[in-house]
């Protein structure tokens, strides 16, 4: 039981450090931006985020209150 414990430990702390590789060992290493906003590839073709679009197009049809 104890050996399992261990062996899933050391499994986690490795994925963890594989997934981390970048954010660890390089410095100024960031977590990559996902959110589509902060995209510039998603900004270039003039997709934006679902709330701000939302927002939006409460604003302009008066919806918002």
């Amino acid at each position: 039981m104890v050996k399992v414990i261990l062996l899933t430990i050391i499994i986690v702390a490795v994925s963890i450090l594989l997934l981390g590789i970048k954010i660890f060992f390089v410095k100024d290493g960031r977590f990559p931006k996902t959110h589509i906003g902060d995209n510039p590839d998603m900004k270039k073709r003039g997709i934006t985020c679902a709330l701000s679009t939302d927002y939006a197009d409460r604003n302009t049809k008066g919806l918002h209150q």
